[in-house]
């Protein structure tokens, strides 16, 4: 059966061939003479494995077809071809095409070619047979090419290749070389010198810079063609480029050492010129192969060792994607230095082309280094060699207290993109801890720390251990470092200065958390801050002072800490007494005074000042009962007393009672509160954050925490300042009390003694007018009058005690209920639990509702 096929095919080609090239077609008898010659060549051809450079696709020949039938305004046509198509490819099965591809890709180029009727290779000459359908007369016609079968070249239809015997190709190429002598007065190869020039920062004979155009340009006076003016001018760019960078090295490098330039602007310049002599060298190659002559296009040429325009372009293409890199840098870093330069280049390096990411990273590495060796000394070693000022730390000289909050800051602007603002914070921290261990805490044990940081990190301590792209090893040396040093300088501050004890010792002191030491301080200072201000002697309160430390527990506290309190006097004005001018300093030496710094103990002692007044008030309600107890006790010698003076008299000692009371009940809920629910919560959480405290700034962070949260809870805030006010006159309020229950207390004293007299035995009167001698010669004594005189002036006397211990009362209710109606109104929670505290039973809300 496959061989039978094999016969079939052998057959058809045969037919094919005798109608392609047979003189008479429709003559079954006559043969072509070079039938064989033609069927050989034919059947070669079939067999042969050449293939169209088009994808076998028959859908998107034929769909080409119907479009360019289309096209050309043949719409039935093209419906036509399409319904043919479908059919055509419907058939499946035996008798049917299989490469159909094949047979409608020829049936196109026949198709084409039977158009192509003027070109060269006509093919109706090699196909004289073929027919050729005129769409215009609607006849067939056999069209012989203006050569006809006997030309040379051709025999029957075959084309002949010979070696041009008449030279017909030189002629061509040297009619093409003269055409370009005569549209060019200037040869390619000077040209081609004069742009190596240009590139060079140099001017050639014919190209030259112009400050006007700014460029390199060819001048108009030299006749070239228009396509070589536009490649030298496109050429050129790249001398336009290294004259731009040149001239950015040069003046920087004139310009060095300044603080315009700095080491980061100086690397930057060594980079770009260890970039430009790579360009130098190019340079050299280039400028060897233009000794070559360029070949006619007819020469053959043995070396391809000549440069020529369109070679100088391919040549330069790398060049010049560097050259624009390092152009566009050089105006972006023309007014930068230091970090923010370093941050700019980094920029531009984030690009997807590998050649440009490969530069920009050998370029960085350079730019970098001065930056990452800063970096490193700052550190390990807490040195900031920042001599042009490109670090984006900075420093400035201040005193050792203010060396961890102003000596070291960041500069953001001097903070390159490729560092995190939170590596730069670590990086800043671990420095100034090394600085403040070295400065002010006197301690050299930082240095093992930085070394131990380094090991583990797998770096060393040399100088250059660290370079650009190398962000993750840098972040395992500030870490490492950070954790280490950081650790290293808390247990000095916890262990070498005792920073615990010492806030301890505040909070017992000037927060007076030790009760005895307070209460022992307050009775022997009572007598003398009750004198003016202007008459107290300071060395005097500290004997005092001295005194108090001795008969308390404070005594078996460390003598470095009771050393470090002192009495403070207060700027004092016209009327102010003692109290008022009076308190208490603890003195922070360094470095203790990083933490409790001059605004902090101005803090403290505002806290000091509000808790000794409501100290004192609470000292003054005590001393009031233990004048008003023994006058209760006693009412039973005023027995022999009128009855209105008595019943007068224990009246208002219990208005008196009752009033002490209010007060007292007010003064301990907030002795309470202040105490407990404000200083000794605030203290315990103090002490939790510090243990999980990892670094100076979260101690620092932990205390004004503390201490903040004392001053809102206190009153003392800003958001509570009416609420304050109202306080003070409630306590200003009670401290008047006192004087009016002294004052009642004397009054009574000097009753019960006149009564006492009035009534003792005859032999004891001696004594007891002996005794009142003295007290019945001051003025407006009612002792020395007589009994009626007595009886009037002791009424008199308890009425207008009763007065004021009823305007009293009534002022401190008006004062408290405003106090207590401003509690719920406070942001802070713990104010708002006060108001419980305080009216628990809610005897004042039943009291006044509106509130």
């Amino acid at each position: 059966m496959e061989e039978e096929d094999q016969q079939k095919v052998a057959d058809l080609v045969k037919e094919l061939v005798i109608r392609l090239v047979a003189e008479n077609p429709t003559s079954s008898s006559s043969h072509p003479p070079n039938l064989q010659t033609s069927l050989r060549y034919a059947i070669r051809i079939l067999s042969s494995r050449l293939t169209p450079s088009v994808a076998p696709d028959a859908a998107a020949i034929a769909e080409s077809t119907k479009r360019r039938l289309a096209t050309q305004g043949k719409s039935s046509q093209a419906l036509t071809f399409a319904d043919l198509y479908t059919k055509f490819a419907s058939k499946t099965g035996p008798g049917s095409v299989d490469n159909k591809w094949a047979v409608l890709y020829l049936l196109k180029i026949i198709s084409e070619d039977r158009k192509n009727v003027n070109s060269q290779l006509d093919s109706s000459i090699l196909l004289p047979n073929l027919g050729l359908y005129d769409a215009e007369s609607g006849e067939e016609s056999r069209i012989l090419g203006g050569r006809g079968s006997g030309e040379k070249g051709w025999s029957n239809g075959v084309l002949l290749v010979s070696k041009d015997p008449e030279n017909l190709r030189e002629i061509a190429f040297r009619e093409f070389v003269n055409l370009v002598k005569e549209e060019s007065e200037v040869s390619e190869e000077a040209l081609v010198r004069d742009v190596l020039y240009a590139c060079q920062g140099i001017d050639g004979k014919y190209v030259k810079f112009d400050s006007n155009a700014d460029g390199y340009v060819l001048s108009d006076l030299v006749k070239v063609p228009r396509g070589t003016r536009i490649m030298v001018r496109k050429l050129c760019e790249l001398g336009w480029l290294f004259r731009k960078v040149k001239g950015y090295i040069s003046e920087s490098m004139d310009g060095f050492p300044s603080a315009d330039v700095g080491t980061i602007g100086q690397a930057f310049c060594a980079a770009l010129q260890d970039e430009l002599s790579d360009y130098y060298k190019l340079l050299a190659v280039l400028e060897a192969q233009a000794m070559n002559p360029i070949p006619l296009v007819s020469e053959t040429v043995s070396s391809g060792n000549y440069l020529s325009l369109r070679r100088l372009s391919v040549w330069f293409a790398e060049p010049m994607v560097k050259m624009r890199l390092m152009a566009v840098l050089v105006d972006k870093c023309r007014v930068l230095r230091g970090g923010a330069m370093a941050g700019a280049i980094h920029m531009h390096a984030q690009h997807g082309d590998p050649l440009v990411h490969e530069f920009m990273g050998r370029l960085l590495r350079r730019v970098c280094s001065p930056l990452f060796e800063m970096v490193r000394s700052w550190v390990l070693e807490g040195e900031l060699e920042d001599v042009f000022a490109e670090f984006f730390i900075v420093g400035q000289p201040v005193k050792a207290e203010s060396l961890w909050r102003e000596g070291y800051m960041l500069h953001a602007g001097m903070l390159p993109s490729f560092i995190s603002q939170s590596l730069a914070q670590r990086i800043l921290r671990t420095g100034k801890s090394i600085n403040f261990l070295r400065v002010c805490c006197e301690d050299l044990g930082w240095a093992d720390a930085a070394t131990e940081a380094a090991a583990a990190a797998g770096t060393t301590t040399r100088r250059w251990g660290l370079g650009y792209g190398e962000t993750d090893a840098l972040e395992s040396l500030v870490d490492g470092a950070a954790k280490r040093v950081d650790k290293h300088l808390l247990d000095v501050i916890y262990n070498q200065y005792k920073f615990k004890e010492h806030c301890l010792a505040i909070k017992r002191y000037l927060l007076l958390g030790q009760g005895d030491f307070v209460q022992y301080l307050m009775d022997i200072v009572g007598p003398e801050l009750s004198e003016p201000a202007n008459t107290i002697s300071s060395f005097q309160l500290a004997g005092l002072l001295e005194t108090a430390i001795r008969s308390s527990n404070a005594q078996y506290d460390d003598r470095d800490i009771l050393d470090r309190l002192k009495v403070k006097m207060m700027p004092h004005e016209t009327g102010d007494r003692g109290w008022d001018v009076f308190s208490l300093e603890y003195d922070a030496r360094v470095p203790l005074d990083t933490v409790f710094t001059e605004s902090v103990m101005t803090k403290y002692l505002r806290i000091f000042n509000f808790l000794w007044k409501l100290r004192r008030v609470e000292h003054a309600l005590i001393g009031a009962w233990k004048t008003m107890k023994p006058n209760c006790t006693t009412s039973r010698s005023f027995m022999k007393l009128q009855k209105s003076v008595k019943l007068q008299l224990l009246s208002t000692l219990r208005r008196c009672q009752v009033l002490w009371d209010e007060m007292n009940h007010f003064v301990s809920n907030f002795q309470y509160y202040i105490m407990f629910e404000v200083l000794e919560v605030s203290w315990s959480n103090f002490l939790n954050e510090m243990e999980v405290a990892k670094d100076l700034d979260d101690l620092l962070a932990a205390h004004e925490k503390y201490l903040h949260s004392i001053v809102e809870k206190s009153l003392l805030g800003e958001r509570s300042q009416t609420l304050y006010s109202s306080l003070f006159a409630l306590l200003d309020l009670i401290l008047k009390f006192r004087s009016h229950a002294d004052r009642l207390s004397e009054g009574i004293n000097e009753l019960q003694a006149r009564t006492i007299e009035s009534s003792a035995p005859s032999r004891d009167k001696s004594k007891t007018k002996k005794r009142l001698n003295d007290k019945s010669s001051v003025p407006g004594s009612w002792i020395s009058d007589g009994r009626k005189a007595l009886t009037q002036r002791a009424g008199e006397f308890l009425q207008n005690m009763g007065q004021d211990l009823d305007a009293v009362a009534k002022e401190y209710s008006s004062l408290l209920e405003d106090f207590i109606s401003k509690l719920p109104m406070q942001q802070h929670v713990d104010l708002k639990f006060l108001l419980f505290r305080l009216d628990f039973t809610e005897f004042y809300s039943q009291l006044h509702p509106s509130t």
